[in-house]
């Protein structure tokens, strides 16, 4: 067993992955492809990796939790706020597979620049530079909206592009601590599922930590 097989078993045996079709999606989209040539020899560790620019990747456990509570459907059409280097992005286009589409949004140049180099085999990954918090009211409404970046509340721009019934996962709280949040839009209001506390760096742009 490889070292990245070993995480994936070590992310199931603890339960965070649970689904196969998201087993199968993490093992075809290994991390390290994702990581700059200082971060690669921690990319079987199950931790946070400095990926430049004052930002990090997550956690594959959180990785994994968060696309789990996101519950993706073939055809889904998805928006991501908070690229990264894109490693989110790329398994969440195989579990929406080619009739779906997944919309990335970066606000930060450096990382918007890398995720374009590491998404470009990815044909159903529409990457946009910008300031995500107020969303991509363009290709809305939404399947689903997942939040890779802390943030004070839910913004409005964000449940407004949201589909009936969507669901939206994102950290709210403080700079300093956050609680995982599963929202599902019901006519004018999100039902709001906690789902513990979490860390993630904080968002920027109008909707974020002023």
């Amino acid at each position: 067993m490889n070292e990245y097989s070993h995480l994936i078993s070590r992310l199931i045996s603890e339960g965070h992955l649970k689904t196969e079709k998201i087993i199968s999606a993490f093992y075809s989209v290994p991390r390290i492809d994702f990581l700059l040539k200082e971060g690669k020899p921690y990319a079987y560790v199950d931790e946070p990796i400095p990926i430049g620019f004052d930002q990090t990747m997550s956690a594959p456990h959180m990785v994994a939790i968060m696309i789990e509570l996101l519950d993706l459907k073939e055809g889904d059409n998805v928006l991501e706020i908070g690229t990264g280097s894109g490693w989110n992005a790329a398994i969440m286009s195989k579990l929406v597979s080619d009739s779906g589409k997944i919309h990335t949004v970066e606000i930060v140049d450096g990382l918007y620049d890398l995720s374009k180099k590491y998404l470009k085999e990815y044909k159903n990954v529409d990457i946009v530079k910008g300031d995500g918090s107020i969303g991509l009211k363009e290709y809305a409404p939404y399947d689903k909206i997942i939040v890779t970046c802390a943030a004070p509340k839910i913004p409005e721009e964000l449940s407004s592009q949201l589909k009936e019934n969507g669901l939206i996962v994102i950290p709210i709280g403080t700079v300093l601590m956050q609680e995982l949040i599963v929202g599902t839009k019901r006519g004018n209001a999100i039902e709001k599922t906690n789902y513990g506390v979490c860390r993630f760096v904080s968002m920027k742009g109008k909707s974020g930590f002023k």
